[in-house]
């Protein structure tokens, strides 16, 4: 699995966050049954630069908090079977690697240090939370509709829970 992490901004972190959400991408692929070696690209920045991105390309001029780029067109949320087309080795996996080339996401540590202090829990809490989030989007999943939603936050704290990732108070 290659996980690269990079810091687009001056904001920091008050903990080891590389091995923990190396954790938690792990325990997303796991739990949603990947069969395939992934490759994650993990940013961090700013408010300023998740705004730009968000305009750029969800057409939303303000900031939030993470942002999904999956690459990979599921039918079903964490369907891998189209994967299984032969032409798919080429869309979706690094020719060198040959890891699924899951997305990338975008979290704003500025962002992420309010949203902790508004829900009374460590910044490690929500950044691990945003991550565990952002992955089910990677694997194709949504909240628009309440049942989606209701899915996917049971499925972030199933990940987080397992790790020992818990909300203090």
């Amino acid at each position: 699995m290659t996980i690269r992490m990079e810091k687009e901004t001056d904001e920091t972190l008050d903990f080891a966050y590389e091995p923990i959400l190396e954790q938690v991408i792990c325990k997303a692929a796991q739990q949603e049954g990947c069969p395939y070696e992934l490759e994650v690209n993990l940013t961090f920045t700013d408010d300023q630069g998740i705004q730009e991105l968000n305009r750029q390309f969800r057409g939303m001029d303000r900031p939030t908090d993470v942002l999904s780029f999956p690459m990979v067109d599921y039918e079903a949320p964490a369907d891998f079977t189209l994967l299984e087309d032969p032409g798919a080795q080429a869309a979706y996996f690094h020719p060198e690697t040959g890891e699924l080339l899951l997305g990338d996401i975008v979290i704003s540590i500025e962002r992420a240090r309010r949203q902790a202090l508004e829900y009374g829990h460590s910044l490690k809490r929500e950044i691990c939370f945003l991550t565990a989030h952002s992955m089910l989007h990677l694997f194709g999943y949504d909240h628009i509709e309440e049942k989606e939603r209701m899915a996917m936050e049971a499925k972030q704290e199933e990940i987080l829970q397992s790790l020992g990732i818990i909300r203090t108070f």
